[in-house]
Formats: C-alpha cells, sequence, structure tokens
C-alpha cells in the first residue's frame, strides 16, 4: 500500500505523553503492531467480509465470531473535526492549538477513525477534503510506539 511517511522533522506530537499500547486482551495488536510495520490494519469479518472499527470480538454484521484483519490503503474524507485548545495532557501545554479529525474511510465501508490532522493547526478545514494516513514513529520512547496521523492531499 502506498503511505506516506512523517517527513523528517520534529514529530507532530511532543515527549512525555504515555505510550499507546495494545489493550490487555489483544484484541486491538494487530492494528499497533501494523501501525509499527506502516500498514493501517482495520478489522474484518471472515465470514461476511464486513470491515469495523473498532476492533470487537463479534463481527457487527452477521454476529460471527470468525475475525481477522486487513490492510488498507490508508486514504479518506475528512467527516467532522475539532480545534482543540484546551491540551488533554501536561506534554501538551505549549503545543496548542491542534486539529482533531474524524475520517470516513470509503474504501472500507466507510468506518471512521479518529487521529490529529498535521500542519497549520489554524488551517481552513473543510468536511469532505482528502485525506491520507501518515505514520509517526516514536523510536526513543521509554516504550517505542508508532500513531496514525492524517495529512490533506
Amino acid at each position: 500500500m502506498s503511505q506516506q511517511k512523517m517527513p523528517n522533522q520534529t514529530p507532530y506530537l511532543p515527549e512525555g505523553l504515555p505510550a499507546p499500547m495494545p489493550s490487555r486482551d489483544g484484541l486491538d495488536t494487530p492494528y499497533w503492531e501494523g501501525l509499527k510495520n506502516e500498514k493501517l490494519m482495520i478489522q474484518r469479518c471472515n465470514v461476511c467480509q464486513n470491515w469495523q472499527w473498532g476492533p470487537e470480538w463479534i463481527c457487527h454484521a452477521c454476529h460471527s465470531f470468525d475475525l481477522g484483519w486487513g490492510e488498507v490503503k490508508g486514504e479518506g474524507v475528512i467527516y467532522s473535526w475539532e480545534r482543540s485548545w484546551h491540551p488533554v495532557h501536561p506534554a501538551l501545554q505549549e503545543r496548542g492549538p491542534y486539529i482533531v479529525v474524524l475520517v470516513e474511510l470509503p474504501e472500507v465501508g466507510n468506518i471512521r477513525m479518529v487521529g490529529n490532522l498535521l500542519g497549520d493547526p489554524q488551517q481552513d478545514i473543510v468536511i469532505g477534503s482528502a485525506v491520507k494516513v501518515v505514520f509517526e514513529h516514536h523510536p526513543d520512547a521509554k516504550v517505542p510506539f508508532t500513531l496514525a496521523q492524517w495529512q490533506i492531499t
């Protein structure tokens, strides 16, 4: 899949944030492992082929427990957005405002994912704008991790 890497620059998110990690039950581990390998992985039912997000133990469409994961392009459109002026963590005190987007992925049944929008935090946002996933690696964090961010194409 043709996805973008974070440009060689300061990561969008500063150091000091807690590292995201898979849930204790391991249900979303394929998502986090995929990000490390620059792949956007989404859960898919092996019976009816329905895509779903967030990960569940049962298919939303046919109620099968036979679920897998598939790599997707990571291309979508902005469904909704918010410019956040209030930091949700002390490490973000000097990083406001920032833009959070709800991205709809037409390729996979219009599921929606939340993430940060890269670029100027004062930019004008247009609902329906095309976006693409960008992988932000934090290899030097105490617990290394990778995030899926979004960028207007």
